[in-house]
Order: C-alpha cells, then structure tokens, then sequence
C-alpha cells in the first residue's frame, strides 16, 4: 500500500498538536495543583465538588454565625458577672445597715450608695452588644429594655429569644428576655411572702418561712392577729394569736400562746415569730408574686432614707423587717442571675464543642476536595517530563520526514 508524503506529514502534525495539547494541559496542571481545569476532564469528580464545596460554604457560614453568637452570649455573660458581684456588694450594705449603732445620716449614706448601685444595675440591664442591639430585650433588639417612668422601672422588650442557626440541626438562643433575668423574680421564700403591719409596735420579727406540706398550699392570703391580755394579781401578761384566712373571711385558728421562735404553722407554711408583739400587732402572709431587683433596690433605698422612730416600743424593729425581707429579694434575684449565667455558660460550651465539630469537618471537606481535584505531584512531574521527551523526540522525527520526496532520489 503506498503512503503519500502528505499523509505522513498531516499524521505527523496532527500526533505533534494531540502531544502539545497533553504537555500543555500537564503544565496547567502542575502551575495551578489542579487535577481539573474544565468539568470536561472529569465530570463525575466535577459534580462532586461542587457538592462538597457548597456543604463547605454553608458549614463555613455556620461557623460565622457561632463566632458571632459566642461574641453575643459572652457579652451577656459578662454583664451578668458585673450584675453578679452589684448585689452582692448590696447584700454587703443591707446587712452593714442593720447595725444598731447607725444614725439615720449613717443609713441615708448607705441610700445614697444604694442609689448609685441602682443606676448602675439599670445601665447593665440596658447593655448592648457593641452594634446598638440590647442585650436584654428580646425579639426588640433595638429598643432600650428599660426605663423609669415615674419612678417604676418598666420592660419595654419582649419575651422573644433570638436563635441562630449554629449547625444543619441546631438552633440555639443568642439571647434572653430581660423580663425573666431582672423582672420576674418570686420574692419572699418563693412560694409565700411574711410582712408585718407598718402599724406594729411591738418587737416581733418575722422569719421567711418555708414549705411544710406543699399538698396543704393554697393560693389564699392570711393574717397573724396578736392579742396581749394583762396578767391578773401579778401574773405576767399572755400573748395570744389568730389565724385569719383573709381572701375568704375565716378563722384559721383563735387564742393559741405564743412562744418567741415557736413555729407558726397552717395551711402548709411554716415560719416563726421572735421578739414580743404588742397588743394588736400583725402580720400578714401572701403568695409571692414576681418582684423585680429594681424595685426590691428601690424600696431598700426608700427604708434607708426613713427617719426610724425612736418612741415606740418597737424601735428599729420594722427596720429589722424590712432588711430581712430585702435580703431575701436579694438572694432571690442573685439566684435567678445565677441561674441565667448558667445557660449561657452551657450555650457557650455547646458553641464550643459545635465550632470543634464544624472546624474537622471543614478538614474533612477540604480532604476530600484535594482528592477530587488535586494532582498527584509525583505523578505529574513524570507525566510532564516523559510528555516534553516523547515531544522532542516527535519534533525530531517530523523534522526528519518532513521533507522526504521520491524527486530527492531520482
């Protein structure tokens, strides 16, 4: 069969264009580290990173939203640690103002002490997270939580709790109602609150109380009557008290003596009563209801700044009162902060453990990229130096036949 000189030629040229095309498509390769410059060189491996990159992009969006959450969280966490240490520093003073040997300008010093605290406490209540949203105000982010309108601390939030979406599966609150961390806080023992009249004039202090049999409860409010009758021919006088139901008008219990630190105890409560009350002295018992520490603050400043009397029996007995029940509003709220600070310590442990499972993931992602599109460089560097070879040696040949003619041998 014969050959004609053009057919060796155009064989030639075109084996020389199919080996330019593969040296230069292996140098691509190598000067970028892709195994892949067009889906067209391998188009299952193509489809499958672009799959694996857009699970990367999201992965890596949910880690911006956890790196912004957790900047979020531990500002809040921060300024409930301030708030944390406030009331106890006004634990410290409420206690430091029930020293007997005060004057009213000692404990008025302390008010106004107290005062400072307040406003203090609300600027915390009022933080924000550096962008101008409220740390404290729920779904209303940028509306201030909390304001004093005639002298009443008001919430103008609401109960919503931002989530954010900090993985595929897991949404997780990124902040709280200022309602549940300043405002709704139980007073008294959490479950009944013990006052004694402003108009008692005996010496009688009331305790907390506690829970004695929660199936007895009721929701119903009572009144602790004391009746002192005199002694006769020397006698010392007794004191006696009556429980009165007072939601719904009725007798509890009439004419039992009283002991000083004796229990008082009905209607499942307990609490007990020390010192000596006077003749018609009383003491009321109510549910609790919530309290918030700005008023629990405000109304300590408020006894603070009252003169106490000094002409009645009692002397600084309602102080005594007073101070007592506040310190247990206080403990009450620093329990409930406590508590909040709480979750946010374990919404900021959750973060952390969900940025380590979102930073090996996106490991894992780039891995299996680098498997899809990477080169081999060992493998590369060899095909690129036997394709320039197997070129050279093909320019060498062409050149050799190129010019081949019968003419050139007759």
């Amino acid at each position: 069969m014969r050959i004609s000189s053009s057919t060796i030629y155009d064989s030639n040229l075109a084996s020389l264009g199919q080996q330019q095309t593969a040296l230069l498509k292996t140098q691509q390769q190598v000067a970028t580290g892709r195994r892949i410059q067009s889906a067209s060189d391998d188009p299952v491996a193509a489809a499958q990173a672009i799959s694996v990159n857009q699970a990367d992009a999201i992965n890596t969006q949910y880690g911006a939203n956890r790196t912004a959450m957790r900047h979020t969280v531990s500002l809040a966490e921060s300024n409930l640690q301030n708030v944390t240490s406030l009331i106890q520093d006004i634990q410290t003073a409420t206690v430091n103002a029930g020293n007997g040997g005060l004057s009213d300008i000692d404990r008025r010093t302390i008010a106004t002490d107290l005062s400072g605290r307040l406003q203090e406490l609300v600027s915390y209540a009022n933080s924000t997270d550096g962008a101008g949203n409220y740390l404290f105000s729920g779904f209303q982010s940028r509306t201030q939580p909390f304001a004093d309108v005639a002298g009443v601390m008001t919430y103008n939030g609401d109960d919503g709790q931002r989530l954010t979406q900090a993985n595929a599966s897991r949404q997780i609150a990124s902040s709280d109602s200022g309602a549940d961390v300043f405002m709704r806080i139980k007073n008294g023992n959490g479950t009944f609150v013990t006052k004694p009249a402003a108009a008692n004039t005996g010496t009688g202090i009331i305790s907390t109380g506690s829970v004695s049999n929660t199936a007895s409860l009721t929701t119903n409010s009572y009144s602790v009557v004391f009746t002192v009758t005199p002694g006769v021919g020397g006698a010392p006088d007794v004191t006696t008290y009556a429980v009165n139901d007072t939601t719904t008008p009725a007798a509890v219990s009439a004419g039992t003596t009283y002991v000083s630190g004796q229990a008082i105890s009905f209607a499942g409560m307990q609490f007990d009563i020390k010192g000596i009350p006077a003749n018609g002295d009383t003491f009321t018992v109510t549910p609790s209801t919530n309290e918030s520490i700005f008023k629990t603050v405000s109304d300590l400043i408020t006894a603070l700044n009252a003169p106490v009397p000094t002409s009645a029996n009692g002397g600084t007995t309602g102080l005594t009162n007073t101070l007592s029940r506040s310190l247990k509003n206080l403990d009450n709220a620093l329990n409930n902060v406590l508590s909040i600070r709480s979750t946010l310590g374990l919404r900021l442990q959750e973060l952390d453990a969900l940025q380590t499972a979102g930073d090996d993931l996106a490991l894992q992602f780039k891995q299996t990229l680098s498997q899809l599109q990477d080169i081999d460089p060992y493998k590369a560097y060899s095909d690129l130096t036997q394709q320039n070879t197997t070129l050279q040696a093909s320019l060498k040949s062409f050149a050799a036949v190129s010019n081949l003619s019968l003419f050139n041998y007759m």
